[in-house]
């Protein structure tokens, strides 16, 4: 299943950029590491904005969910981090859905 993940990483004012970077960079080197697995499709920091968008192929919503409390930042500074999960769908299975229907319809 694939999703699609946007992350806002936040941090509390008594936190320095040295801090949030110590912590993104482990999980810079976790998210490279999935991706070099084939857990993560792609992923993308957005310009000057703490935000990072991922597509995740998993198995299942619960595996998400687990992959997601573990990440090294969540761990980190989790309450500090929000994530919006958008489950994808093929194009290619709608379009032929959408056949079905037409056909069906008729």
């Amino acid at each position: 299943m694939l999703y699609f993940l946007d992350f806002i990483v936040e941090y509390p004012p008594n936190m320095t950029q040295k801090d949030l970077f110590s912590i993104w960079s482990k999980e810079a080197e976790a998210a490279l590491g999935a991706k070099k697995a084939g857990i993560v499709v792609d992923l993308w920091k957005c310009v000057g904005e703490r935000r990072v968008i991922a597509i995740v192929d998993v198995d299942s919503p619960d595996t998400l969910d687990q992959i997601t409390f573990t990440l090294p930042i969540m761990k980190a500074m989790g309450q500090h981090v929000t994530i919006k999960v958008t489950p994808l769908r093929r194009y290619e299975d709608f379009a032929a859905d959408v056949n079905k229907w037409l056909e069906d319809a008729q």
